[in-house]
Formats: structure tokens, C-alpha cells, sequence
């Protein structure tokens, strides 16, 4: 699986919010960092949970994408979400990403900053 795989299938998690996507992103122990010394979600129940007290709902949001750099260890990731259509800001994000096998992220530690 490339990074450009696994972001789609995360844009899929991210606007259906069922948790059997959500999962299915990462390994069973993985780790969820909103930043990089910040609140960090260990493990599925912990990501769902997570994930889905913060979610965003569907049309609420665009997100565009540009992979930096990728290997067999982690992968590099910028990004643009667009919350406008919904009354919101835009964010720049980058998204440093660990592999835990070849479907999963092991580390997923994420910076936003609005614009």
C-alpha cells in the first residue's frame, strides 16, 4: 500500500466516521498524536473514541493532499483543509505517518496551523 492509499482510504474514515474504517487505518496498538505534544490516542477504542468526539460530518470539509516523501518506515504528508463550505477556517496540515505493516499506521502525529 502506497501513503496515497492509505490517505484515501483515510479521507473515506474521515467522512463516514464509522469506526470499522476509522480502525482499519491502523495497527492495534497504534498511536494518534493532534500534535506533536499533544493529546495522543493509544489503541483502537482510544482512536474511535477519539476520533468520533471530535468528528467532522460529511461535506463540512475539503481536504487536499501532496506527499512529501515515502518509504517502507514512514511517509510525509501536506495538506489544505477547507472548512469554508461549513463556516469554517482553512488549516495547513503536515501528517507524519509510521508504518506498522503494509495496510497500517503504527504513528500518525498530525500539526494544523490556521491560516
Amino acid at each position: 500500500m502506497t501513503a496515497t492509499d492509505w490517505i484515501e482510504n483515510y479521507k473515506k474514515a474521515w467522512a463516514s466516521n464509522e469506526p470499522a474504517d476509522i480502525r482499519a487505518l491502523f495497527t492495534v496498538d497504534a498511536s494518534y498524536a493532534y500534535s506533536p505534544n499533544g493529546d495522543t490516542s493509544r489503541g483502537h477504542d482510544e482512536i474511535v473514541a477519539s476520533w468520533l468526539d471530535g468528528k467532522d460530518e460529511p461535506g463540512d470539509f475539503t481536504f487536499e493532499y501532496w506527499v512529501v516523501t515515502e518509504n517502507n518506515e514512514v511517509a510525509i504528508v501536506q495538506g489544505v483543509t477547507d472548512y469554508t463550505p461549513s463556516g469554517g477556517d482553512v488549516y495547513d496540515n503536515l501528517w507524519v505517518i509510521r508504518w506498522g505493516g503494509e495496510n497500517f499506521a503504527k504513528e500518525f502525529t498530525e500539526w494544523y496551523i490556521k491560516r
